[in-house]
């Protein structure tokens, strides 16, 4: 583990493999461990990077007032820190709208974009009414007594969760703090990127499971239609947390774009 100090944050940070740097950026209620898949199958040819965003996993707390932007300048000082130049970098549901943040504040560090099931926010991305029900499903889960406080959103496989992967995400879930939880989620309600979309100047894979119900495919499509240059992989009976539930057709995905753009 590396780690790096942002404005009094400590961020940490995995890296193995040697290669041009591909940085992965996790989702909310998620920490680094989510990408274990990709640190194992893509550092034979990367150096894989991934994240403990501020509140989660070995990074410290997320101060009060802390907002998107101050996400995108913690992220863009970990690839600042790794000194290989500009990245790939891949983002995945909230963590996609984390990367586009830092598109936008330090474009210079971005090689390519991987988006996967991801949002330009849930404003930007989704009907008014749907923000809605999530936002109220979001302060009823942290309303819960701490007994009863379960961060696991609905929706995140096409079925049940892979199995081998269990255990995994049991052991991030214990360890969400519910103010890192707060503040993602209501980041994210209130996010819209949509007027950064037609400004990105740099390749984009777009990375989608077929049966996401969090991030649906109309969302995809309106990437696909707003960025410049994009690309749209649909993994087939894949539902919102794609790289765990189709891991090696993932890889596969990511490996492809990021060689085509090295």
């Amino acid at each position: 583990m590396a780690m790096v100090r942002v404005n009094g944050v400590e961020v940490a940070y995995e890296r193995v493999g040697h290669g041009p740097p591909l940085v992965f950026v996790h989702g909310a209620g998620l920490d680094g461990r989510m990408w274990q898949p990709q640190l194992m199958g893509l550092a034979d040819e990367f150096t894989v990077i991934a994240w403990d965003e501020p509140g989660a996993g070995r990074s410290s707390d997320v101060p009060s007032g802390f907002g998107l932007a101050d996400y995108a300048l913690c992220l863009a000082a970990v690839i600042d820190d790794l000194r290989l130049g500009p990245a790939h970098v891949a983002g995945l549901s909230w963590g996609g709208t984390v990367v586009l943040e830092l598109c936008r504040l330090r474009p210079e560090l971005v090689r390519t974009l991987v988006l996967a099931d991801t949002y330009a926010g849930w404003k930007g991305s989704l009907a008014p009414e749907e923000v809605r029900a999530r936002v109220d499903g979001v302060r009823r889960m942290l309303s819960a007594p701490a007994e009863k406080f379960d961060p696991t959103l609905p929706g995140l496989f096409a079925g049940d969760p892979p199995a081998d992967f269990v255990p995994l995400l049991t052991a991030m879930a214990d360890d969400v703090r519910p103010h890192s939880l707060r503040t993602q989620l209501f980041v994210m309600a209130e996010a819209d990127q949509r007027d950064l979309l037609p400004e990105i100047a740099v390749p984009a894979l777009l990375l989608w499971g077929e049966l996401d119900e969090r991030s649906p495919l109309d969302v995809a499509h309106a990437f696909q239609e707003a960025i410049p240059d994009t690309t749209l992989v649909v993994l087939p009976g894949t539902g919102h947390v794609s790289n765990l539930e189709q891991p090696e057709r993932f890889n596969r995905a990511v490996r492809a774009f990021c060689r085509a753009h090295t």
